[in-house]
């Protein structure tokens, strides 16, 4: 039992280093993750950008250094990351495929929301519905018609023709 212990203690005296440059790299990714997030807000706000885009931005850039960071940090510490990174491919595939019109709608958004082709206020008929434009999200876009809500897909304003009137 104590030989058990001993040969413990000198693997994980020995894994220490490894842990602790692991530790410390996830911990520069992370704050490179802050500064990137506070880049993009800076470029968002002097080019103009809209609130909604700057955000989606931010959190891409974030998500994506923090990724890499967790990745290389666990090659530090002496896990083969060749296998994960494989499966993760596998596994963005398969969630790209089933999420593909959540994909789509919030795709579309960052186009609505970047090319503007239509703004609140204005009176758009896509596909039938119509109604003035009281809210554009990533990934719908909001109708006010007579006291109704109608939430349209972004997607389906990319695909369909749309009538618009300025107020």
């Amino acid at each position: 039992m104590n030989d058990g212990i001993k040969a413990l203690t000198e693997k994980l005296l020995l894994f220490t280093p490894q842990l602790i440059s692991g530790l410390l790299s996830l911990l520069v990714f992370w704050f490179l993750s802050l500064v990137a997030g506070r880049i993009v807000d800076q470029v968002g706000r002097r080019s103009h950008l809209d609130r909604d885009i700057v955000n989606l931005l931010r959190r891409v850039v974030s998500v994506g250094i923090i990724l890499v960071g967790i990745t290389v940090s666990m090659g530090t510490m002496g896990v083969d990351v060749s296998a994960m990174v494989a499966s993760l491919g596998l596994t963005g595939f398969a969630l790209g495929f089933a999420l593909k019109d959540v994909l789509s709608n919030l795709l579309s958004g960052v186009l609505v929301l970047t090319y503007r082709p239509f703004i609140r206020g204005d009176w758009i008929t896509v596909s039938g519905l119509e109604g003035t434009v009281i809210e554009i999200d990533l990934r719908y876009t909001t109708l006010e018609t007579e006291g109704d809500r109608i939430l349209i897909p972004n997607s389906t304003l990319f695909t369909n023709p749309i009538t618009v009137r300025k107020p």
